[in-house]
């Protein structure tokens, strides 16, 4: 597909999933990331809109670029270990690709959690890795609890303020669900992932009363006056104090960038400073994981057979994305904006944008 007009910002174009992580790859290649780090980058943003969070897909490829066109994150990601402590490691991330550190952090957690019960990883000077859920996902897979923090650059204002300084902070919990698939919590900590702003902005909808406050202090449904004002905690002084830990964890306990230090993935042009916590517990180390899979099934079925509301249907953390998954049948759908803007970064790196497939 060609560079195309500027369309209707409520018209979607379908295309396979794979077809965009080739191209994701190849874009990514051509700025000089390394094969299969370019193709660890493509999965996690295409993985995130095929779950439904378009927040954390491909809506973010040209924020990357432009972070590594600037220098501001480096192509080639080198992460060194500055300590590693039995089942305690600290890493350097280096201002690499945030998906490449994030990779090296979670198999260093799982690895120590199979020979010690419990891998820890603190990691610093890394930048934007996706969607949280994309790599506690994996620990789950190898039959851990896996837990990551993360911070990310000032969202709201501390409880009681009005300046701007504290990060939506995002945490995901991941594990294996049995028959039913991994269970997984994925949240930030402000009452909307900020990124869910962004995709607000390229569909041209406005936002739900309650997410937002304007630089004025007014409540606001424009998503771009939201950006330049103040995104509202989830529950109230509660959010607050959970995104004030998490970057207790992510930020000063790994030796990273915290507050207002930490820039955010949109900024093409300054080093993000950003930090995260992996921890990884071996299901082994307390239970064989058969008895954990038989309590989970038990668990989640009294939980979703249980009286509902009119009209509702009871669901655990992460049943969404699974189906989402089950039911996309390998495809992906993005919002006009979004496939401009990426027609024309694949334009400017002599790729083909895959053909719609409706």
């Amino acid at each position: 597909m060609s560079a195309s007009p500027s369309r209707a910002t409520d018209v979607e174009y379908s295309f396979a999933a794979q077809h965009l992580i080739e191209m994701g790859t190849h874009i990514l290649v051509h700025k000089g990331v390394p094969e299969p780090d370019a193709r660890l980058v493509a999965e996690s943003l295409v993985t995130a809109d095929m779950w439904g969070h378009p927040s954390h897909g491909m809506l973010r490829l040209p924020w990357y670029t432009a972070r590594i066109d600037s220098g501001a994150t480096r192509a080639v990601t080198r992460v060194d270990t500055i300590s590693a402590d039995a089942a305690v490691s600290v890493l350097d991330g280096g201002d690499g690709i945030g998906q490449v550190v994030t990779q090296h952090a979670i198999t260093a957690a799982g690895d120590a959690a199979t020979g010690y019960g419990v891998g820890v990883v603190a990691v610093r000077n890394s930048n934007h890795f996706g969607t949280a859920a994309y790599w506690t996902r994996i620990l789950a897979d190898r039959n851990c609890v896996g837990i990551l923090t993360t911070n990310g650059s000032p969202a709201m204002a501390p409880w009681g303020g009005v300046e701007k300084l504290i990060g939506a902070n995002p945490w995901s919990i991941a594990v294996p669900g049995g028959r039913h698939g991994a269970v997984v919590l994925d949240i930030a900590n402000i009452g909307v992932a900020r990124g869910k702003v962004y995709a607000a902005r390229q569909r041209g909808e406005p936002l739900p009363q309650g997410w937002a406050i304007d630089a004025g202090g007014l409540p606001t449904t424009d998503p771009q006056a939201a950006l330049d004002g103040l995104l509202l905690p989830m529950a109230g002084h509660k959010g607050y104090a959970v995104s004030f830990m998490m970057d207790v964890l992510s930020g000063v306990l790994t030796g990273s960038a915290f507050g207002r230090d930490v820039v955010g993935p949109y900024v093409p042009d300054q080093r993000s400073g950003c930090g995260h916590l992996v921890i990884a517990i071996d299901i082994a180390a307390i239970m064989e994981p058969e008895q954990f899979q038989h309590r989970m099934d038990e668990f989640i079925t009294s939980v979703k057979t249980s009286r509902t509301a009119p009209g509702q249907e009871i669901l655990v953390p992460g049943e969404l994305e699974n189906r989402a998954v089950a039911e996309a049948d390998g495809a992906v759908t993005l919002p006009a904006k979004t496939v401009d803007e990426l027609n024309a970064l694949a334009v400017s790196c002599g790729v083909d944008l895959p053909a719609p497939l409706r």
